[in-house]
């Protein structure tokens, strides 16, 4: 589908271009060979947690525009990604109903404290500043990279080659943080700061990308490979992943009980094979488990 629509794209007005470019970016990510079901027969062996927002049910959090690990499939009309099927097994574990709450990533650990949620999976990566807000049980190895045009024409390898460029970023990501700092080396050096178009979608993000409206964006790494692989030809990753750390999933500081409950149906979801199957589901090495 991708290559016979881009053979249109070529032969279409320039002013057509960024549209078509946008919707093929959307289609890919749509048409992820991920199955959609969520289903994975998990035996309830777990305590589930009395704590919970609603009886029988686990309310969670989740920005839901991270694909591939957490994002809306139009095609099925749910949402999906490794953290949500990940998340649904783990209430299975614990004989809980899941429901997913489509959350703002700036504020989600805020929203989990007051209680939206009992709580919140959407690929956290486990800080010092955030281990101050939430308690984070780790399940995934993950780090920062640079998604860049095919060929990588700037020659870009590390965030210090992106002085006065512009870059792409989701709001309230580490590497958020991480792309401030370097801009503030940049100036520090006599370089212009870097220029960062910040939007809260990941999507959105990677779109800037594909309009070239920015050179580069600046994500988790197996963000940047899903975009890489799903859209042969157009991106590669630049340089290295670099700031290797774990995600994880957030309960709110000091619930014992419900950390207790999570990492029980995490061992659960370990043991019957069901956490090995994602990553396989999704193309994950190894050395990313948690």
């Amino acid at each position: 589908m991708r290559s016979h629509v881009y053979s249109i794209v070529r032969s279409v007005p320039a002013s057509m271009l960024a549209f078509a470019t946008i919707f093929l970016l959307f289609l890919s990510a749509c048409g992820t060979s991920a199955p959609a079901s969520n289903s994975s027969n998990v035996k309830a062996t777990v305590k589930a947690p009395t704590d919970l927002i609603t009886p029988g049910t686990l309310t969670v959090g989740s920005d839901t525009t991270y694909t591939p690990m957490e994002y809306f499939d139009a095609q099925t009309n749910s949402n999906t990604g490794f953290d949500i099927q990940l998340i649904q097994a783990m209430g299975q574990a614990m004989g809980l109903k899941v429901v997913i709450v489509k959350a703002n990533f700036n504020t989600i650990l805020t929203d989990l404290s007051n209680k939206r949620y009992d709580l919140v999976i959407s690929a956290i990566t486990i800080n010092s500043d955030r281990q101050k807000q939430v308690d984070l049980i780790p399940y995934f190895n993950a780090g920062e990279s640079l998604l860049v045009q095919k060929g990588n024409p700037l020659h870009l390898t590390s965030v210090a080659d992106l002085c006065g460029l512009a870059v792409g970023v989701q709001e309230g990501t580490v590497e958020q943080t991480d792309l401030d700092a370097a801009s503030k080396t940049c100036q520090s050096q006599g370089k212009p700061a870097i220029k960062q178009t910040v939007l809260t979608s990941q999507t959105d993000v990677i779109q800037l990308l594909a309009n070239r409206r920015v050179v580069a964006t600046y994500q988790d790494s197996p963000v940047t490979s899903y975009y890489n692989k799903i859209n042969p030809g157009q991106f590669e990753v630049g340089g290295s992943v670099v700031n290797a750390a774990p995600y994880g999933i957030a309960v709110r500081k000091g619930d014992t009980q419900m950390n207790t409950a999570v990492t029980a149906a995490l061992n659960a979801v370990k043991s019957d094979g069901v956490y090995n199957n994602l990553f396989q589901q999704y193309g994950f090495s190894a050395d990313q488990k948690g």
